[in-house]
């Protein structure tokens, strides 16, 4: 595999936005190496995939070690894995509580301390997290205080990186959508959801996915949380 071929790591890529971000980079000419608990093989040569629970730290090195003995480098990260569990917060269980830190905070942590280990060694990357205009406002009748707890978390750590490698050649960013089209939103809740955005409807896919190749593509873009969000974190 050519040394100068991109190389991508996508978490949570079996559907969804994670799927849409795995077809685009392919799209843009990268090496991909897709992770999600269901992923399945796929024919290309030029996208590796991993099954197996992000939170793990062994799946984790397993991602990272496959993608490096298939493209011997990685250049981009994007933690997009996590899960969102809406309770009033003297509902949430521990199992709740466990789901949650293990997907989006053990799910960074760990991938990312790997990643950035290899790209270490040639002074260049990118980490990008997905994070939720919901950090910044809340809003009434969407409890959401575990994912407020920990993709908070990772809009700080995301500015902790990138100080903290700016020097090192390596760059960190989050983009912070409202609430998206995807298929985990049934059909039916789509008109509520529509109205608590601004601009009076939903995400697309796209537009997050448009967001992170931005980010990958802007050298001197770094410890950004870009809110993609029909104005949620301008106001109400």
């Amino acid at each position: 595999m050519s040394n100068t071929q991109k190389v991508v790591v996508v978490t949570g890529a079996s559907q969804g936005i994670g799927g849409e971000l795995v077809k685009a980079f392919r799209e843009h000419g990268y090496g991909v190496i897709a992770t999600a608990r269901s992923i399945k093989p796929v024919d290309d040569p030029n996208v590796v995939t991993v099954a197996g629970d992000i939170g793990d730290r062994a799946v984790a090195k397993r991602v990272i070690a496959e993608g490096i003995a298939r493209f011997g480098h990685i250049d981009t990260l994007v933690n997009n894995a996590g899960i969102f569990i809406a309770k009033p917060f003297t509902q949430y269980t521990e199992e709740d509580y466990a789901a949650v830190l293990n997907v989006n905070m053990n799910g960074f942590f760990h991938i990312t301390q790997l990643a950035i280990a290899e790209m270490e060694k040639r002074s260049s990357g990118h980490v990008v997290q997905i994070t939720t205009s919901l950090v910044d406002h809340a809003v009434a009748g969407v409890p959401s205080v575990l994912a407020s707890l920990t993709k908070g978390g990772l809009n700080s750590a995301t500015k902790s990186l990138a100080i903290e490698y700016a020097k090192a050649g390596i760059r960190a960013n989050a983009v912070s959508p409202g609430i998206i089209k995807s298929p985990m939103h049934a059909v039916e809740t789509h008109a509520a959801l529509d109205a608590l955005h601004p601009v009076g409807h939903m995400g697309e896919m796209s537009d997050i996915v448009n967001a992170v190749l931005y980010l990958d593509s802007a050298p001197f873009v770094t410890g950004e949380i870009l809110h993609v969000d029909g104005g949620q974190s301008a106001g109400h």
